[in-house]
């Protein structure tokens, strides 16, 4: 397989239980009695989503972080965590994050495996939730007239990067160790026509918001919140790991978190978004994608 994209294609072949969502979702979602799980699992690799001497107590407190804002953007409460760790020579340090982590969240660690491997370590996480409104909130669902809305600002973990990798004195807190937006999933779902979690870069995740949702989305890019220098706007928008809401509400709803209205849904035309009146048509360059 040639892309991320085109292997998730395989697969959907195989994922049929409907709660799976067609893999077209950040989370699996298991219909039990008239409650619902919330399941989602990611990984993180050395050198691809950390850097090789990053403290191993911040890699455990961001892959489990990342894991539950995908809980967040489902308004999911966490129930606990499954973990997979690559043995490695910080192995007391990443325990040691995987204790603040877990600990500042009330999360428990219910399981998982550990294994031996070559130099280049990687890590994965399940994180378990109970759905706490039903229907569950989706990338699809968002609706002509909607209003686009995001939390907190953007660029944040852009600049926390630069700092950490350029060792300077600059803070990089918001790159290595991320804050879930668990509170605001939980008052947001019961009003959102769709929800996802900015991972990937805003204009990347809006393009997919688009295009589950069948419809087009009209983006101000001025009108979005960010952390970075002015003319470095449109970098903060496709750099991603901000792990911030982006969500759709019906005209005149107001959310009942801090958020900025940053676009409009319109009746799916021949581009999915529509940055500043300019059409995109392709995802090429919009934010991070494994190649």
């Amino acid at each position: 397989m040639s892309s991320e994209a085109e292997f998730i294609s395989s697969l959907r072949a195989l994922a049929t239980h409907p709660a799976a969502r067609n893999l077209e979702d950040d989370c699996a979602v298991l219909a039990i009695g008239g409650e619902a799980l919330v399941l989602t699992h990611d990984m993180m690799v050395e050198g691809i989503h950390y850097l090789a001497d990053a403290d191993m107590a911040d890699v455990a407190w961001k892959l489990v972080a990342t894991n539950l804002s995908d809980l967040a953007a489902k308004g999911a409460e966490p129930i606990g965590v499954l973990i997979g760790h690559m043995l490695g020579e910080d192995d007391a340090r990443f325990a040691e994050g995987l204790a603040e982590v877990l600990g500042h969240y009330n999360v428990p660690l219910l399981g998982g495996d550990t294994v031996s491997g070559a130099e280049t370590h990687s890590h994965g996480l399940t994180a378990i939730g109970r759905a706490t409104h039903i229907p569950v909130p989706s990338r699809a669902g968002a609706q002509i007239g909607d209003a686009l809305w995001v939390t907190g600002s953007l660029g944040t973990a852009m600049i926390g990067y630069e700092a950490l990798r350029e060792n300077t004195k600059g803070d990089h807190t918001a790159y290595s160790r991320p804050m879930a937006r668990l509170a605001e999933g939980l008052a947001l779902a019961p009003l959102v026509t769709a929800m996802m979690d900015v991972s990937d870069g805003l204009l990347l995740d809006a393009f997919r918001l688009a295009l589950a949702s069948e419809v087009s989305i009209a983006l101000d890019s001025k009108a979005v919140p960010i952390a970075a220098p002015a003319e470095r706007r449109m970098e903060a928008l496709s750099w991603g790991d901000d792990y911030e809401l982006l969500f759709t509400l019906p005209e005149g709803v107001e959310p009942p978190v801090s958020a900025a209205r940053i676009g409009s849904v319109e009746p799916q035309g021949f581009a999915p978004l529509f940055c500043d009146g300019e059409p995109i048509l392709d995802a090429a360059g919009l934010g991070y994608m494994h190649k």
